[in-house]
């Protein structure tokens, strides 16, 4: 009898799990008598021949701006599972985005750059350090007004950061005119985008060669608006129940210094863990308050 290896059984399981996987993805029609066998299909999501960001024509006439977009498109399209977790968070995170945005004079359209920037995830935090919905660095939250210390983030508060987001892109619009240039700038910097502007002698985002990463970002942030936009043509299909609802709140003005966050939620009809969920712009068991007062969210 010839000896079987144990690598040779492992092969031998591999293809046959493969071979069940196969079977898995055919279909029989009931219908057909010769039992004919129909493969899943896979579609890509057409490329418009329009499209805009922020009131500005994406030029789609040139390949590889085409084909850029069409790249991004195929990435997050077949991401299945996020796309339906962004669109439950957008219906309770948009409102509150979209209010500040118009508020500050900034296009609606930059709410998408928060998803590219966080996936709308208070908590988020980069290989580089920057923290929170719209990924701000340590060092350049202060500029914008956003406090960071031991006890307190704000990068991680939805309002204040929306508000810093927008005071830098209107900066950024304001010095390179276009705000596709402004949201290439949010991820590259002012100077990085300037210094590639000057070398290649021009500010058109399209025109130029920039880091791959910010060569992808503008298109990422694209492909979010066209998918989130189009989701139920493109197949997303949500009931109004699926979607994640504001959490009703009540604000509580706190002027004086908490030395227990666990005992102020007790307090307060409710308990740390759900303080720091609507709060996570907490990043302590204490709060020391000097100088300026803080706004606590808790359960309505």
């Amino acid at each position: 009898m010839k000896q079987v290896s144990f690598s040779g059984l492992v092969n031998f399981g591999t293809g046959l799990l493969f071979g069940v996987f196969v079977l898995s993805q055919l279909s029989f029609s009931p219908d057909d008598p010769n039992g004919h066998r129909d493969f899943n299909e896979w579609h890509a999501p057409v490329v418009p021949d329009k499209f805009e960001f922020a009131g500005e024509q994406v030029p789609l006439q040139v390949w590889d701006v085409r084909e850029r977009f069409d790249r991004e498109l195929l990435f997050n399209y077949y991401w299945q599972n996020n796309i339906f977790y962004l669109l439950k968070l957008a219906n309770r995170y948009f409102p509150v985005i979209e209010a500040r945005l118009k508020a500050n004079g900034v296009p609606d359209d930059f709410k998408y750059l928060c998803i590219a920037e966080s996936n709308l995830m208070p908590n988020a935090t980069s290989s580089s350090g920057a923290v929170g919905f719209w990924q701000f660095l340590r060092g350049t939250a202060p500029q914008y007004q956003l406090e960071v210390n031991s006890q307190v983030d704000m990068r991680r508060e939805l309002l204040a950061s929306t508000d810093a987001a927008c005071k830098y892109l209107k900066e950024a619009y304001s010095k390179f005119g276009s705000w596709t240039a402004a949201a290439a700038a949010f991820n590259c910097g002012q100077g990085g985008y300037q210094a590639q502007a000057s070398i290649q002698r021009t500010h058109n985002y399209y025109d130029l060669l920039l880091p791959e990463e910010t060569n992808r970002y503008i298109f990422r942030i694209l492909a979010f608006k066209y998918i989130m936009e189009n989701a139920e043509d493109l197949g997303f299909s949500l009931k109004p129940g699926d979607l994640y609802q504001p959490i009703r709140t009540r604000s509580v003005v706190v002027n004086e210094t908490v030395p227990d966050l666990v005992q102020f939620a007790i307090a307060h009809g409710t308990n740390y863990k759900t303080l720091r969920l609507l709060n996570p712009w907490i990043r302590s068991r204490s709060l020391v308050v000097k100088g300026r007062s803080y706004v606590i969210q808790l359960p309505l």
